[in-house]
């Protein structure tokens, strides 16, 4: 039987008639291009430091799981397209009318950037076995823990990359004073817990970076990280407290596939 990956397609990308010059990493961070939306986050958010930190290359063969608005695919398409491989791995809540699919609506250029796969909670082999240098995840690791399959999801990640392979998260720290949460309801994910849940999946931290952090955030609030910008849950109320303590403290962490 087919798997998911076989619904992957990839097309060449030609611009003006002419091969399109792929960019330096610091150059598709500062890219003009990307959104102002996007570039107004990157002082908390860090790109170009926590993708250096993760080891990209531009021939490296990267699969970015559940790409959400495509903050990451503005700087990792035109970053990989020329000399690597760039796979978004989609799961069911990427539907018609995304953050993404609007997003790819008004930067065609993209299009050529990147191949596809879909996955779900029953068909979780969304690439190949040994086949991706580096597995990337952004804030997505507590939706896992919700959902129940963050232990099947991580052991599909052990399976699609090469021996040696990197998985690069980051996810929203909650609090070392209180017990995890193991659906993770309120978006934060003890960074210990973190650990010990991807090494049990085959892996084995070689990095930490604190280029993330945020100690004004308590992870105790009334709706979770969500409280905090940029989604303020909250509405109006108090906006400006939110505001000013700015988005959740975020751990960012560099794993090794170790063989089994």
């Amino acid at each position: 039987m087919k798997t998911l990956c076989s619904l992957v397609c990839a097309v060449s990308v030609v611009m003006s008639g002419t091969a399109f010059a792929a960019p330096t990493l610091d150059q598709a961070v500062h890219s003009s291009t990307r959104d102002a939306r996007f570039v107004a986050r990157d002082p908390i958010r860090h790109p170009l430091e926590e993708l250096q930190f993760f080891g990209l290359r531009p021939d490296a063969n990267v699969i970015e799981i559940w790409p959400g608005g495509g903050y990451w695919t503005q700087i990792l398409g035109p970053y990989l397209h020329e000399k690597g491989t760039y796979t978004l791995a989609f799961g069911l809540e990427d539907k018609s009318g995304s953050a993404f699919g609007k997003m790819l609506d008004t930067h065609p250029e993209l299009k050529g950037m990147f191949r596809t796969t879909k996955f779900d909670g029953q068909h979780l082999d969304f690439a190949p076995p040994d086949s991706a240098d580096f597995v990337l995840t952004f804030r997505n690791l507590h939706n896992w823990m919700e959902a129940g399959n963050a232990p099947q999801m991580l052991a599909a990640i052990h399976r699609v990359l090469k021996s040696g392979g990197i998985f690069g998260v980051e996810d929203h720290r909650g609090q070392t004073t209180a017990p995890q949460d193991p659906r993770a309801e309120d978006g934060y994910v003890r960074q210990s817990y973190a650990i010990s849940l991807i090494e049990k999946a085959g892996f084995k931290l070689v990095g930490s970076s604190e280029i993330n952090a945020n100690p004004r955030d308590t992870a105790n609030w009334p709706k979770g990280v969500w409280t905090l910008p940029p989604t303020f849950a909250l509405g109006g109320k108090d906006r400006a407290k939110y505001a000013a303590i700015g988005e959740g403290d975020n751990f960012v962490l560099k794993f090794k596939k170790i063989d089994r």
